[in-house]
């Protein structure tokens, strides 16, 4: 999406120059830092819509800076990582990263998935969502269990608001790829996975076990509250 502002965080210079040249000849303004203090300066003053953050950076992790982020903004959290280990994922994922790709990766690839994250569909026009003591306004993007309102990412919100569209209904893991990631995504959807993990969590034990429920084998469905 031409100008939307893509923030470049790797303490690998040849990594930053190679995806800022790709970004830039798709149209994006760029913004590039080497180390997580200066990713979270840029990203205060700059507002970047985008974040491809780098895992290991020489003085905060990025696990750290995009715990940081979440405090003050929404943009969209790439997540790179060298390690394929399922527990740097989950890690990442869990301070509210959006996606993730595993180095060595195409800067095509790349391109593609920030391209897939800023045309993401946002549940608009839908109507307040009631289901027992969980209040969903897609229009205001707030959610709240027994009147008090829930902290959700983009992502986190945007699998509850497909799952409450349809009350009841199941919805495979494809399903929800489909409507929160968009049709140009391709990746491992047990990503899904996490983002409800989380998403229940943050519900809470008993809300997120009522409201999100695990239909083995299939997906994932609304419960009756």
């Amino acid at each position: 999406m031409p100008h939307s502002t893509v923030l470049v965080v790797d303490d690998e210079s040849d990594i930053r120059r190679v995806v800022v040249a790709y970004l830039d000849q798709a149209g994006y303004q760029t913004l590039e830092a080497g180390d997580g203090t200066r990713a979270l300066e840029l990203a205060r003053d700059r507002r970047p819509d985008v974040v491809v953050l780098d895992l290991a950076l020489p003085d905060l992790d990025g696990v750290e800076v995009c715990r940081r982020l979440r405090t003050f903004t929404d943009a969209y959290v790439l997540m790179l990582t060298a390690r394929a280990e399922e527990v740097d994922t989950l890690i990442g994922l869990s301070v509210g990263a959006d996606d993730y790709l595993t180095k060595p990766f195409s800067p095509k690839v790349l391109l593609a998935r920030v391209a897939t994250l800023l045309r993401r569909p946002r549940t608009e026009g839908a109507g307040r969502r009631v289901l027992g003591d969980l209040v969903l306004d897609p229009d205001a993007r707030l959610v709240s269990v027994a009147g008090v309102d829930v902290d959700l990412t983009r992502t986190e919100f945007d699998v509850l608001a497909a799952l409450t569209a349809r009350p009841g209904q199941v919805l495979t893991r494809a399903q929800l790829v489909e409507q929160v990631w968009g049709g140009g995504w391709v990746g491992d959807e047990r990503l899904v996975d996490v983002h409800v993990a989380h998403l229940r969590a943050k519900l809470g034990p008993d809300a997120g076990r009522r409201y999100v429920v695990t239909v083995r084998g299939v997906g994932f469905r609304t419960g009756p509250g």
